[in-house]
């Protein structure tokens, strides 16, 4: 393979991997500040030492995302040079931003809502919590306006040289499309961390061991995945969605397989794309919904790839094709499967429905899996661009780096991240084990929950 190919090869690898750790700590950033709300207001020491269990898995997490996170940033440098060279002097500002404020914050209330509970009290132990999530939500702003630019390139103008500069840094920072890919982004965060507090709240009831916490992680993870998985359907995904039909035409015709243009346009439930016959195998669609989605009528003109120059298409029509599928197919089903869910904790029955809490255990890596197809869509369809009808990918990597050099360092990444994720794994599995337990004690007494119940947060 090309140096390019692999330089793409390795960003793409290195940023997967990182965003798994990040998604989850936005998420429960969210919900531990909510277990300590209702540890206050409630009186409840139970919501606190839920919260606490959490935290110790979000320091885990914590720890490792910073650790998956600083190969991307050298690799702006070493792979793709005359990128940085091109779009530094804009993206280069909220990177920085999210290094300086948000990141320090995060860190340094992190230590505080670890390791300062006696010294705070309740209520400085809450507001070290709302910081964190404050912090934590805030550096993915930053991360998403950065993203976003490169997506719809607005309030930056050509400045000396092959190089764009800031001009207006209001229209970069509240970019129309950063404000929905940021909401749409931290909905599916909170989603996968619902879902994972959820897992460990069936495993718990399955396994009959700490009953009153698995009550608490039932109802707070089915609760707050159910609205998560709504909202990442409606308003953040169909504004999402909107944007990309405005603003990417092509994009969006690849991610539906559409090849020719024409009004009423189907929506594609399942089909295979054959790009090299510029036709769709074995569809099954819902007609003129994708007119009504992208413009608001169903009679709607929307452009397929046949409107565009085959050199502007998306590289990998396929793959683009399938991963935006499964984003949407999963996001479907987290919305049946919480709902199911919902109606079993309103019965009174979740504890002791068996079937429903496997799912509910079981399910816990496909928010994982949805987001990475939902990132892949997005840089995929941005392709074959770095920052979209600017600067092509070809003309933003480095041009003296060889292909066997970036094929070295993607292996050695490749090696170091399955070192790191087992350890991850394992520090994360001791504390489950572990399970909650009252604050100056090692460990909480397993717990037989009551036939039938659960427990009340």
């Amino acid at each position: 393979m090309s140096a390019l190919t692999w330089s793409r090869f390795q960003f793409g690898l290195t940023v997967t991997y990182h965003y798994l750790f990040p998604q989850l700590t936005m998420g429960l950033a969210l919900l531990i500040v909510v277990l300590k709300i209702m540890a206050i207001r409630r009186s409840d020491e139970r919501y606190n030492d839920a919260a606490r269990f959490w935290a110790r898995i979000f320091g885990i997490n914590f720890a490792v995302g910073v650790v998956t996170g600083i190969p991307m940033e050298f690799q702006f440098g070493t792979n793709w040079a005359r990128f940085s060279d091109y779009a530094g002097g804009v993206i280069g500002i909220t990177l920085a931003m999210e290094g300086m404020f948000a990141f320090f914050a995060e860190s340094a209330f992190l230590g505080l809502f670890l390791f300062g509970e006696k010294r705070l009290g309740p209520k400085g132990h809450l507001f070290a919590a709302v910081m964190v999530f404050l912090g934590s939500w805030l550096s993915g702003y930053f991360i998403i306006v950065t993203n976003a630019f490169m997506q719809h390139p607005v309030g930056a103008v050509p400045g000396p040289g092959h190089t764009l500069q800031l001009a207006h840094i209001g229209p970069y920072l509240f970019n129309g499309w950063a404000l929905w890919e940021y909401a749409h982004n931290m909905s599916a965060a909170v989603v996968t961390a619902s879902f994972v507090m959820a897992a460990v709240g069936a495993f718990y009831a399955l396994m009959k061991l700490h009953a009153e916490y698995a009550g608490i992680f039932l109802r707070v993870g089915v609760t707050f995945g159910l609205i998560f998985s709504l909202l990442q359907l409606m308003p953040t995904g169909d504004h999402q969605g909107k944007l990309v039909a405005k603003y990417q035409p092509a994009s969006l015709a690849a991610m539906e397989a559409k090849f020719k243009t024409g009004t009423r346009a189907d929506l594609v439930i399942i089909g295979q794309p054959d790009v090299p016959h510029r036709t769709l195998d074995n569809p099954v669609v819902v007609p003129g919904a994708l007119s009504f989605l992208s413009y608001g009528t169903f009679g709607a003109k929307v452009k397929g790839l046949d409107a565009f120059p085959e050199r502007n298409w998306p590289d990998n029509i396929e793959f683009l094709y399938f991963a935006y599928h499964i984003m949407v197919g999963l996001g479907t089903i987290f919305i049946l499967v919480m709902v199911a869910a919902a109606i079993q904790i309103r019965r009174g029955a979740l504890m002791s429905s068996r079937p429903m809490l496997w799912i509910l255990m079981l399910a816990f890596p496909f928010p994982y899996i949805a987001t990475t197809a939902g990132w892949m869509t997005a840089e995929l369809g941005r392709q074959p661009w770095t920052v979209y009808n600017l600067e092509r990918t070809a003309a933003g990597a480095s041009p003296t780096v060889s292909g066997g050099s970036v094929a070295f360092s993607a292996l050695g990444f490749m090696g170091l991240y399955l070192v790191l994720g087992l350890l991850f794994l394992y520090l994360v599995f001791r504390e489950v084990a572990h399970g909650p337990r009252p604050r100056g004690k090692n460990d909480q007494a397993p717990v037989a929950p009551p036939a039938g119940t659960v427990s009340a947060p």
